[in-house]
Order: C-alpha cells, then structure tokens, then sequence
C-alpha cells in the first residue's frame, strides 16, 4: 500500500453531490435486500414451476450470495482506485441483466446462473455505496446517513416478503424478478448524475490478489454447500475445499508482499488483525448469522407445514423486519448521545439469540400473534445495530481505504448469507431426514412441498437452538474483540485527516462534522 502522506487523502471529483448520491445509493440498498427476502418467499412456486427441489432450488438465494460475497472485497478496492460511481454503475448493470435473465429462465440451472450473475452485479453496488457515503459524510452526519442506509436495508427487508408475496400470489413470481429490473434500470440512470470519488493515487490493480481471493471464496463457499449435500468427507467437499485453502493462502502471501513493497494490495490484512476493527467485522457477520436461517426457511415452513398463501407468509415476515425498519435511527442516536456502541452490538446479538430459543414454540398452525414474540425480538436485535456497525467501522480507516474496508465488511456479510443459508439448510434438512428416514421426502418437505408437519417441526426446533447457542458465543467474541484498545495501525501510516484523531473510540462517532 502507498504510504506518501498524499496517499491518504480521497479525492472526491464533485462532492457538491451528496444528496443526490445518497438518494441513489438508499435506493440500491432498498431493493437488494427485498430482491434477497422476496425470493425467499417465492421459491416454494419456483420450486413448483420448474419441478426443482433441494439444493438446485436453494441456490437460487445461495448462488446469489455466493458471488455477492465473493466480488465484494475486489469490487470495493477496484472503486477506491478507479472511481467508486463508476463501479456502482458497473454493478447496477450487471445486476439489471441478470435480474432479467432471472425473470425469463426457462429451467432452474439456467435461473440459479442468472442469479449469480446478479450477485456479481450486487457486490458493485453495495460496496461501492456503503464507501460512496463513507467519503462524503463524515462525524455525526456519517452516522445518522449510516443508520438511514440501515433503515432502508430494513425497509426493503420488511417489504419484500409482503410485496413478493402479493405479486408471486397474482401474477407468478416471474413478475417479482421483472419488478426489481426495473427499479435497477432506474438505479443505473441516478448513478450517471453523481458525483465521481476516487482516492488520489491510482496504483495498478493488484490481479493475482482479486483472482486468488475470489476464486478461493467461490470455492470455500462451494465446499460448504457441497458438503452440506454429499457429505463433509466427499470427495465434492475435500476437493474445491482443499483448493480454497490453498488459493486463500496464496492470496494472503501476495497481499503481504505487496504491503513490504510499498504497493497497495486488494485487502490490508492488517485490517483483519486490528481488533477493534475484527470485532466490528464479527458483529456484522453474527447479525446476519442469527436472522438469515428465519428469513429464508420461515416462510416455506408456514406455506408447507401450516398451509398458508405466499402473501400470507409475508405478511407474517413482517414482524421480523419492521423493527429493522423502526429502530436504526433509534441506534445512531443513542450512540450519537454517548451510549457505547459496542455495548448496543453486544445487546442487539443477545436479543437474537434469544429470539432464535423463543422460535422453538413454533407448531404448525401457529397465529401470527403466537410468532410476534421471537419474531419482534429477533427483529429488534437486528435493527438496533444495523445502521451503526459500518460508521464505527469505517470511522478507523483513511479516505482513500474506505471501498477496501466497505468491501471486506459487505463480504463477510454476503459470505454470511451464503455460508449460513446453507448450514441452516443442512442442519433442517439433516435433522428432518433422520426423523422421516428419506433423504428425497426431506427435500420435499423442506422444498415447501407439504407434510411430515411433526418432524418438521421437530427439526425446526432442533436448528433454532443451535442458532441461539451460535448467537450467545458470537455475542461473547464480539465483546472481548470491542473491548480491546483500538489499534493505530489502521491510521498512522498515512498523513492525519483533518480533524479527525488518529485512534477513534470504537465506542462513539466520529468527532468531525459534516462538510
């Protein structure tokens, strides 16, 4: 990475913008999300519609995912470097075609490729806009625009379900994929009236660290999806995971030798290894660790196990997403009045998990008044966090790092959603077979198809408690990792911001204001 001190500053071509920009990016944030939990609630009729099942009908979310996650990092860095509008428009586009070539695909495979194709749309956009605002706003304004992006994020979450639902119920969920091309094409228009941002210095693009990161992502993810299926001693698994492995190590020695030789590498792993910043990192992988099993497999288990319409369904959903909606605000402000930060995360991750051990009165039949309860929990701990995880985040990195880090964070989320969409299928698919003893019932049932209610049920009991443990220990690490004394690595190699200190707290916003 540069280290001249003028490597530090961002260079942001028409920053006389930031409405507009935040406008654009806010809508991009508001159909990512509802395109994710609008298709949870379809799949049951996809499913139906081109006779898929299974792990073929999983990846239409898990393929999503997957590629999101894996183009993140690289299409955040690729945005500090060459322009951050540029990339998003990039992303908005990819995302449009493939969101269209979803709505007319004709059989599965060819739909979960589409949706991979959108998932690599979806990376340019969501990690070129979380850094977009990172470089526009700054103080007490980068917070309260943060907690905006997560009320969006949560709105598009609350009405996703309800809207897919509604439109999979009328007109097919054909129409649901159409909707969301053309709130893209609407996106891609906005992109061409923002402002540019870029940092100063423009080094070549470090090639072997995107190839050998997003190849060995895709690959671990692959493993664990095929391991989840074939077996974790398969030969489907041990082999794409043992190259993994080897792609990642290689990946880590090449940023390496760029950090000693004064180049500027797609990740700093220093990032990584700054606690502080890990434990920003852990505490947004386990806010999605803790909602994504629910938001997934929730709907198929009311359409399947209590009979109700797809609407219906996601209507019910609603309970789990409004608080996303309501209560980020609410997070920036207690934060903005002195409230630590990393105490609300800590609460926010206890209050998921207890939603998740509360989920286990789930019965077939249930009212929506009996869901209420884990459900609003579930909710709340979510919403509270959400919108402040990235300012508190991106508040201890330069101007000219901020795609980078917004990159790795939005990857570890996608990576969140890919790896536990797929073990929370595993664990439900697993459990459910070892109660009914047929692997192909099982995925019919978990499919949406109807019957085995009890054993459903009992399965889903089964994966809620292990999602709440996994809830509690994330809630631990995260404290223990927050707690530690920020580092300065992450801002003292580069020439100090104006009136920013060198070493933020991890517990309040920043101290500058708003430009």
């Amino acid at each position: 990475m540069a280290t001249e001190p003028q490597a530090s500053a961002a260079r942001e071509v028409g920053g006389s913008r930031p409405t507009l920009t935040l406008i654009v990016v806010l809508l991009g944030m508001l159909t990512l999300p509802m395109a994710m939990s609008g298709t949870t609630v379809a799949l049951p009729r996809i499913g139906a519609d081109l006779d898929a099942s299974g792990a073929a009908l999983q990846w239409v979310v898990v393929g999503y995912f997957l590629a999101a996650s894996s183009c993140m990092l690289v299409a955040g860095s690729l945005g500090d470097l060459h322009g951050r509008r540029r990339v998003l428009t990039a992303g908005a586009a990819v995302y449009t075609a493939g969101t269209l070539a979803s709505a007319l695909a004709p059989h599965v495979l060819l739909l979960d490729a589409a949706r991979i194709v959108s998932g690599i749309g979806a990376a340019g956009v969501m990690a070129s806009g979380g850094s977009l605002l990172a470089a526009t706003f700054t103080g007490p304004a980068r917070t309260r625009v943060f907690a905006s992006l997560g009320t969006t994020a949560g709105l598009g979450l609350a009405f996703g379900p309800t809207f897919s639902g509604w439109l999979v119920d009328a007109v097919g969920w054909r129409a649901t994929f159409l909707s969301y091309v053309a709130v893209g094409a609407v996106i891609l228009l906005g992109t061409r009236l923002m402002s540019e941002s870029r940092a100063d210095v423009r080094p070549q693009v470090d090639k072997a660290g995107a190839a050998t990161f997003i190849a060995g992502l895709a690959l671990a993810l692959f493993a664990v999806t095929q391991g989840s299926k074939s077996g974790w001693a398969s030969a489907q698994a041990l082999l794409p995971g043992a190259l993994a492995l080897a792609l990642l190590i290689a990946f880590v020695r090449t940023e390496r030798h760029l950090l000693r030789a004064g180049r500027r590498p797609i990740l700093d792993i220093r990032l990584a290894r700054n606690p502080a910043f890990a434990g920003w990192a852990v505490g947004a992988f386990a806010l999605g660790a803790g909602t994504t099993g629910a938001l997934t497999f929730l709907p198929t288990y009311l359409q399947g196990a209590s009979g109700v319409s797809a609407r219906a369904a996601g209507l019910t959903l609603l309970l789990m997403t409004v608080p996303v909606l309501a209560l980020p605000p609410l997070g920036a402000r207690l934060v903005n009045r002195g409230v630590p930060a990393r105490h609300l995360l800590v609460l926010s991750l206890l209050l998921i998990a207890a939603g998740n051990a509360w989920l286990t009165t789930l019965h077939p039949g249930i009212s929506a008044a009996g869901l209420a309860g884990p459900l609003l929990t579930i909710g709340a701990g979510q919403g509270l966090s959400i919108g402040i995880v990235d300012a508190q985040a991106l508040s201890m990195v330069p101007a000219s790092e901020v795609g980078m880090a917004s990159g790795f964070l939005n990857t570890v989320r996608g990576g969140t959603g890919a790896v536990m969409l797929t073990v929370f299928g595993a664990l439900l698919l697993s459990a459910l077979e070892s109660r009914i003893g047929s692997p192909e019932a099982a995925a019919r049932v978990t499919a949406g198809a109807g019957g085995h209610t009890e054993a459903f049920t009992s399965a889903w009991h089964v994966t809620s408690w292990t999602v709440a443990a996994l809830m509690t220990l994330l809630a631990a690490l995260t404290h223990a990792l927050l707690k530690t004394r920020p580092s300065r690595t992450l801002t003292t190699r580069s020439a100090p911001r104006r009136a920013r200190p060198s070493a933020p707290s991890t517990d309040q916003a920043p101290s500058t204001t708003a430009p």
